[in-house]
């Protein structure tokens, strides 16, 4: 099993201190959400579409998506020319609270994995403050930093190409919300 023998590379890694990375758990995880934001512009707050996967004993046992109005509801040129969803995919689509409503109950306790944390994580953190929602105490993962530490061989660490390495191919769906969740959510249960 895979978590076994990165537990191995851990133990015997050369952090400052012997420390363990606070992105890699330390147990294997049986029970988390995969989450994924697009966001329409520079701004933290801009979340225009967000994917969660949600893994309970080891499996995908639920999928959400959903587009989200950002704030400011503008689009930069190049983030359009990434995801590919404008102004008028998102300018009647819900606020963010609205989003949040339907998943919340669902992902309550659990531990949330992105690959990224430092887009993904601050993106919740800011739609949770803009909105004055109370922010829940979530313990985030990262499979792209985990990745680099636990499968060095690989010709980079980019989303697409870790996924495809465990046997997910985003050649299609990449930055669909969605779909990099998907594809987090099978890194994660491989790594950790």
């Amino acid at each position: 099993m895979f978590w076994n023998r990165a537990k191995e590379r851990i133990k015997g890694a050369d952090w400052p201190d012997a420390e363990w990375p606070g992105y890699i758990p330390k147990y294997h995880l049986h029970d988390f959400v995969a989450i994924d934001f697009e966001g329409a512009n520079g701004e933290v707050t801009s979340a225009c579409s967000m994917g969660i996967v949600i893994v309970r004993d080891d499996e995908i046992v639920d999928r959400f998506y959903s587009l989200i109005k950002p704030v400011p509801n503008r689009y930069d040129f190049w983030t359009t020319k990434v995801h590919g969803i404008t102004y008028k995919d998102t300018n009647h689509a819900p606020l963010f609270p609205e989003v949040w409503d339907q998943v919340k109950d669902k992902v309550k306790g659990l531990p949330m994995v992105a690959h990224g944390i430092s887009f993904d994580e601050r993106v919740l953190k800011a739609l949770h403050e803009l909105y004055h929602i109370r922010y829940p105490n979530i313990k985030f993962y990262c499979t792209h930093l985990g990745s680099e530490k636990l499968l060095p061989e690989l010709e980079n660490h980019k989303l697409q190409t870790v996924a495809k390495h465990f046997g997910y191919d985003l050649a299609k769906n990449h930055h669909n919300a969605a779909a990099d969740a998907e594809a987090c959510a099978v890194i994660a249960m491989n790594i950790f």
